[in-house]
């Protein structure tokens, strides 16, 4: 877990922010031929930027419509934010929230994810790799949580470290895990990773998403290692079939 300030939408604001995470990383060497903002080994993903295994943008979103809240009120999207205006909302085989998308650095330095480019970077995140290591934001999508607080517990909703989570931002799909925590009262943060998978741009300084960002985490769907993308892609493309009913 961290505390730290982060710039985000195309404003760049400063915020503080509580968050720990690894994060994702899949960009793409240019001139390989690939689809801008697709994971590595993902192949099954068209020009639209859609898991053509798993379920549209637009049919998650139809499954999202509504809220039956199980948080304990709602929470901000930044420290600096004067309203909590976020609930967790519960469906039977999932919980899910619409947010903003803050870039989170943590975890194992690397090019990207170090202090120079992050100057609130820690070298840790709440959950760690099958080898007992920092998880690296730079190549794992994930997700991160609230801390287990009075608004709400990840814990008593079926998900942990390694939980599958599909992550919808305009008409992009990506599949992830849950990787960090982060403060008790804030929510809408996810790995570099993540953030490239979708188009998101993913400086942990400027970059981010300030709205329209859906987290949808699958409960009771933990895959081991928590590193492995490709188990988390797979996964979350069944899953994300099995929620739209098909």
């Amino acid at each position: 877990m961290r505390t730290r300030m982060l710039a985000l939408t195309s404003a760049a604001c400063g915020a503080a922010l509580l968050g720990a995470a690894a994060l994702p990383a899949s960009a793409t060497a240019p001139g390989s031929g690939a689809v801008p903002g697709q994971e590595p080994g993902a192949a099954e993903v068209d020009a639209a930027g859609t898991d053509a295994t798993g379920a549209t943008a637009a049919e998650l979103l139809a499954e999202v419509r509504g809220c039956a809240r199980i948080s304990e009120g709602a929470y901000r999207t930044d420290g600096g934010s004067p309203k909590a205006t976020v609930p967790v909302c519960d469906t039977t085989d999932a919980v899910f929230w619409k947010a903003d998308m803050d870039i989170d650095c943590d975890g194992r330095r690397t090019k990207v994810c170090n202090r120079k480019t992050d100057p609130y970077f820690l070298p840790e995140t709440a959950f760690q790799s099958s080898r007992g290591e920092p998880l690296d934001s730079a190549v794992l999508p994930h997700v991160v949580v609230p801390g287990p607080g009075k608004v709400w517990d990840y814990r008593k909703s079926g998900l942990t470290g390694g939980s599958v989570v599909a992550v919808v931002y305009r008409d992009r799909v990506r599949y992830g895990v849950i990787g960090d925590t982060g403060p008790t009262g804030i929510i809408g943060e996810a790995s570099y990773a993540m953030a490239k998978a979708l188009g998101i741009d993913p400086d942990p300084s400027t970059g981010g998403a300030g709205s329209g960002v859906t987290y949808i985490a699958f409960k009771n769907s933990r895959v081991s290692p928590i590193e492995s993308r490709e188990r988390a892609r797979s996964r979350g493309a069944e899953l994300a079939r099995q929620f739209v009913g098909r």
